[in-house]
Order: C-alpha cells, then structure tokens, then sequence
C-alpha cells in the first residue's frame, strides 16, 4: 500500500523529532556527569589543600582580638583559600584548633592601632560570618578560648615587615582561592578516575569543607529525565491547625480562683505532706490543679508574637533594637489559662514540636522542646526561623518552693535570641510564678522577680522587675512591672506598666513617653497561627499524645479516671528508670546534648547562618530534625566555639605583650616555610600550560612568592643574630656578672 506524501513527511517529523529528544538526553546526561565530576575534584583539591602538610604559605604566631576586646596570642597558618587558628603549635593533634577562616567570603583591609606591630583585618562585606563550620580533622567544636567575633578577625603581627609579609600571603591565598573555581566548560584532567575512591576513604573530612550530594542514577536515560526536577524532593512532617486558644481575663486584673468544695480536702491532705522552705519537684499534686496540657507546650506561648523579631532584625539603630527585642520578651506573657491550674511536669524523655506561620515573610518558626532530666527536672528547647531571621535557644530548670500559705515555682536557666544577619545575641532570664492562699484566702496567681535582657555586642540591656501585690497593697499594685532600659551604666530609658496590659518607655534624655507593647484585641487578633503534629503521625513520647487521656478526662471534669491514666505514665517512667540504672546508664536525649562548659543544652541540628535568597529554598521539620532545603548544599556556619559563646566569662586567657623572642618564629619553621614556598612555586609554574587567564594566575604568584621568600629570608637573618647575641658565651657570662652587682647594690642600699 503507497503512503500518501502527508503521512510520509508526518512519519519523517516524528523520526526526526526522536532522534533529537534522543541527542538532547545524550548531551543533558554527559554535562550531569561532568557536573558530578567537577565537585568532586572541587571537593578533593580543598580537601588536599586542608591536609597536606606541605601547601603552607606562612606558618607564624600572631595575636587576635576576641570579642571582648582581649588580645591572645595564637599560632596561624596560612593555606591557598584558608587562614587556620590553633592555641599552639601543635597543629597535628586534636584539641588545638581553634578556628579556620574561609578566605573565599573575606576582603582584606590594613588596620591602624595604637599598639605596637601592625595590625590588619578580615571581613566579611555584608557583616556575614566567615567561619568555617568543622576543623582540619573533623572537630565540631574548636578549643576554649575566649569568644571570637562572628563576622571579621583582626590580627596583629611584631613588625610591620612580618606583618607586610602576611599582607602577601593573604593576597596570594585569595589568588589561590580563586583558581579552584571553574564552569562546567572546562576541560576535565584524567584525576578524575580517581575521585569515586578518594571521596570514600576521606568522607569525614570531606563534610568539614563540603557536603556532596548522592550520585544520581545516570543510566536513566528516559525522557522523563529532561522533566526531573534536580533539587531533592523533602520529607516533612504533616501539621495541622491547633485547637482554638483558651484564654483568661485579660487587662490588669489578678487571677484568682476558688477552690471547690470537694477539692479541699485533698487541697489539706497535700499540705500535711509538706513543710515551709520544701522542694515539690517530688510531690504528686492532685488532678484538679493541673492544666491540661505539658510543661514543654506552655513554653511554647512566648512565640505567637515572634513576628516581633523579624521588626528588631530590620532595625539599624541598636537602641531601637533592643527595644524591640524587650517588646517580644513581654508579648509572651499577657495570656493566662482559664482557671489558676499548672501544667503536667513532663517526663524523661516527652518532646513537643510545633510551628507558626508568618505570612508577612512567608515562614515558618519551628519550636522543639525535650524534657532531657527529670531529676532535677530540666526542659530544653530551639525556636529557629531562618528566613526570618532568628534563632532561639534555651535551658529551663523548673523548681518550686513551699512557704506555708503561697509556693512559687522558680525557672531557673536562660534562653538566648539570636538575630543571624545581625551577629547578636540577647541573653534573657524569667520571672518566677507566686501563687498564694492556700490555707487562708483566695488562690491568686502573680508574676515576680528580677529579670535581665543583655547583648554583649552592643552592651544594651535591659533590666525589669516584676512586682508582687504587697500584703496591704491596693489594685493599683496589680501585676506591676518596671524597668530602665541601659548602655553600659548609663540609663537611657524607663520602663513602667502592667505585664498583662499596656506598659510605657519614657526616654530620659528627651523626656518623651511611649506605648512600648499593649495586647490590644488588634494585637491578639493578630497572633501567628500554631500548627501541630497531628494525633495520628506523633510519636507514643510526644506530649499531647502521651498525656491526651488524662487530658480527655481533666476536661470531663472526671478526676478519678485523670489521677489513675497520670499514674500510669508516671509508674512506666519509674520503670525505665530502673531498667537504665540496672544496665547502669544514663538516659541519652534525643535532640540535644549536653555542653560540659557552659551546662546549657545545645540542638543537635542547629543552623546558625543567616538565610541566602539566592541558595535556600524552604525550611522544614522532618522526625524532629529542622533543616534548609537549598540548591548547594554548604558547611553550616558556627563559631570557632560553641561552648565559648555562651557567655563572655569562660575561659579568658590572659594577654601577654610580645617579647623579643616572639616576634619571629623559629627558624626550622621558617626554613621549612621556604621549602613549601618553593614548591608551591615549582608545582604553580607546571601549570602555565593551561588557558592565559591561568597563566597571568601563576605568574603573578610567582611574583608574590618571590616577594614573600626575600622578606622571609631578611627576618630569618635578624632572629639569627638575635639569637647569636643572646647565646654567646662571653655575652653570658657578662649579663650574669651585671644582674649579681645589681643585686649586691641594692642589697647595700636597703641596708
């Protein structure tokens, strides 16, 4: 049968346009490839850049400026792309490294002091940090040192030629940074046959500089290939919206409660069991007090207001900053529950996880928290919302104290607000909770205690005390709090008001008074909307799931059936503990872990960097891990230490001011300096048969080498006549002879 000319030129297209949807996959599937094959020999010269002992530019002491502004001193390496911080020279056993500079994101300026030596500075332009996130060899954490700063290093050298000397190396370390960058067009070398099996064997150090994606299946070659999106499709864990809220009075008034009847009795029974100045951690409290939610969700009301800080973060000026910050602290506490109840003390081990949406950025403010003692009973958590721009993180240690007719419940601990673009962070404490008329009156409920809200990058603070109502006290009394707001010593402002209504600032400079926060019902309309994990995907550990019988029951008012399901999980609580202390370990929590320094709870899965528009897609929680989905997987950015940070106290190490001694190094450091240089130099001139703009690279390193070889040398020349003079003999012998007459003289002269 003949074809009609219509359907041989259709048969034809179709063929053609096969064939090319075929060339298309070929070609797609050669540049994934060749993708794959350049991060990995990006991945492996950094990772050889780090390791090998002998690509080293300058190896000098140095000292620092911390955060405080201590000077210390401290032993630097200069390598192509990277500035290495140890405490000492050991640079090749753990427990030294201090931090590691990423030169990529720095420029480098010279610095004028007052101080002898010379002085530079590395920086990060847009006030980002400049920290690498792991150590040479894998560590997480570098050594206790005083606190560095976050986003620039300041050095200073003996002399202006040593330091001019690390003006050079730096630049050329930025040349050599520079050369490791490279596009998809260039031409791959034969190295890359060996990179599958070096990515293997060094996979821990490889995560210190860059994590690498999972090799993709390229034999594929499908046509839903070309549609395949290439960021990973994530695992998040399914929310729902929270039950309504339930509030109490609002506005100025006590919250009180009468007790029942019924209740009494056991009310009496309770006190026989305890006596003035007792702890009641231990003591088991009646059904009808408690309200019906855990410890670890009621923290979580301190962020439906957490909008605020997106507000603080935007601000330029520090003082309104701080302002800002204080006007978050005070919008968690405006909501009361209905009633005078107490939240269920958590278990060993009970976790809670929740969010709120903002829709003025479009983020979500994740929220974990786990009970990580029970004896004493401490709760940990993190609140992180990258995109808008904050962290917080916190350690509570909940005690409470009988006093006969009252009891307060302390929350001893602190949590620390950390603004990421910034580089600041807010260290704040919480009032206490008083409840009194057990025995005689009416059950009330206050607020009391000093509090504090401090930054040490800017040294505002601010100070507040709530008031109790005094015993002949009137309602003008009632849930008072004041306050000043301080730079340094100095007062800038005056703080007064209700911690449930309307609180004033009044600036003292100006005079001029101002509503700093009132929960007008605007306010609360606009509360951020929670999301919770729903019932049916949370774990058996997760709070509203392990106590949602008792709950159901303290609802249907039916206390018998809340006393026997509290009992319960109370009882198996006991039971796991016999069972660890019978294998004779301890309980390991599941999300955060213990820093031996500071004592505070630290997230395992916390991301301190400050959020890329241009690389980072969402931030998710999948299995009570928050994480960043983006298109370059990268370090996370801590500081050089953690534990160091946590407050300005730890572990300040005295400054020294430089000796003789000190202001060269030694001279087998210096000479193997040279011998790296050297080859350095040899290994960079082997490479000039390469594209131009890598030829005028290397020659201008070769020029820079030269450069820093002749000043090394005229340094080497000095410590060695330094060194002739200080260990001749005569010279010896004459310095011993003037120190004894010296002593015989003033021996004499006091005599």
């Amino acid at each position: 049968m003949k074809l009609s000319p219509l359907t041989e030129l259709s048969d034809s297209g179709s063929v053609a346009s096969s064939s090319a949807s075929a060339g298309r996959r070929k070609v797609y599937k050669k540049r994934k490839q060749e993708y794959h094959q350049e991060k990995k020999r990006i991945a492996f010269e950094l990772m050889q850049t780090l390791k090998d002992p002998t690509v080293v530019l300058i190896a000098d002491w140095l000292k620092i400026r911390g955060t405080l502004r201590k000077w210390m001193r401290v032993f630097c390496v200069l390598k192509p792309g990277l500035f290495i911080v140890y405490k000492n020279q050991k640079t090749d056993k753990l427990g030294h490294w201090i931090g590691t500079v990423l030169l990529s994101t720095c420029e480098l300026i010279e610095r004028p002091s007052k101080k002898g030596g010379f002085c530079f500075k590395l920086y990060h332009a847009m006030d980002q940090s400049i920290w690498a996130s792991r150590g040479p060899r894998g560590e997480s954490f570098g050594a206790v040192t005083q606190p560095l700063p976050t986003s620039h290093l300041i050095c200073r050298a003996p002399t202006e030629e040593s330091g001019r000397c690390w003006m050079d190396g730096l630049e050329l370390a930025l040349k050599c940074n520079r050369l490791l960058l490279r596009t998809l067009n260039h031409q791959l070398t034969k190295e890359h046959s060996d990179l599958d099996d070096f990515a293997n064997e060094e996979k821990d150090i490889s995560d210190s500089l860059v994590t690498l994606e999972n090799k993709s299946d390229l034999d594929d070659d499908t046509a839903s290939e070309l549609d395949e999106d290439v960021d990973k499709v994530i695992r998040e864990t399914p929310y729902v919206c929270a039950s309504p809220e339930v509030f109490g009075e609002f506005g100025g008034s006590e919250q009180v409660e009468e007790v029942a009847e019924e209740n009494k009795s056991l009310l009496w029974a309770l006190m026989k069991q305890v006596r003035p100045g007792m702890d009641l951690s231990k003591v088991v409290l009646p059904t009808f007090v408690l309200e019906p939610r855990s410890f670890l969700e009621k923290l979580a009301d301190y962020y439906y207001h957490s909008d605020l800080l997106t507000a603080a973060i935007r601000e330029d000026d520090p003082y309104k900053r701080v302002q800002l910050v204080l006007k978050f602290y005070l919008s968690g506490f405006y909501k009361k529950p209905k009633g005078l109840k107490k939240p269920y003390n958590p278990v060993l081990g009970e976790m809670f996880r929740c969010y709120w949406y903002n829709p003025e950025t479009d983020s979500k403010t994740f929220y974990i928290a786990e009970q990580v003692s029970h004896h004493p009973p401490v709760s940990a958590f993190f609140v992180s919302n990258r995109k808008a721009g904050f962290n917080i993180a916190g350690t509570i240690l909940a005690k409470s104290k009988f006093y006969g007719n009252s009891l307060s419940a302390i929350l001893c601990g602190s949590a620390k607000i950390t603004l990421l673009s910034r580089g600041e962070s807010y260290l704040v404490t919480l009032p206490y909770a008083h409840c009194k008329g057990l025995l005689i009156g009416t059950l009330t409920f206050q607020l009391g205690g000093s509090v504090c809200i401090t930054c040490d990058r800017t040294s505002y603070s601010a100070e507040l005390e709530f008031k109790l109502r005094p015993f002949l006290g009137g309602t003008e009394t009632i849930n008072m709090v004041v306050g000043k707001i301080k730079l340094g010593k100095e007062t800038l402002a005056d703080i007064s008001g209700r911690w449930d209504s309307a609180i004033s600032l009044t600036d003292r400079e100006t005079g001029e008074t101002s509503l700093l926060w009132a929960p007008t019902g605007d306010v609360i309309q606009h509360r951020l909307q929670r999301f919770d994990v729903d019932l049916g995907h949370q774990n058996p550990f997760e709070s509203q799931k392990l106590w949602m019988a008792v709950s159901e029951a303290i609802k249907e008012s039916d206390q018998a059936k809340a006393t026997e399901e509290k009992t319960k999980i109370e009882d198996d609580q006991r039971q796991r503990a016999r069972e660890l202390a019978n294998m004779g370990e301890d309980y390991q929590p599941r999300m955060f872990e213990l820093d031996s320094v500071s004592g505070q709870w630290l997230y395992k899965h916390a991301d301190y960097r400050p959020w890329d528009s241009q690389n980072d897609v969402v931030q998710y929680e999948f299995n009570f891990a928050v994480k960043t989905q983006s298109h370059h997987r990268t370090p996370i950015v801590k500081t050089a230490s953690l534990s160091s940070v946590q407050s300005p106290s730890f572990a300040i190490e005295a400054s020294k001011e430089w000796s003789d001694e000190e202001e060269s190094a030694s001279e087998q450091s210096q000479e193997m300096e040279k011998s790296n240089l050297a080859t350095l130099r040899l290994s960079s001139r082997t490479k000039k048969d390469g594209d131009k703009a890598l030829q005028d690279a290397v020659t201008e390193i070769a020029k820079r080498l030269e450069s820093i070889e002749s000043k090394l040398d005229t340094l080497t020349r000095k410590s060695e006549e330094r060194r002739v003079v200080l260990t001749d003999p005569f010279t010896v012998a004459v310095l011993l002879i003037l120190s004894m007459f010296l002593i015989l003289f003033a021996s004499i002269h006091y005599a």
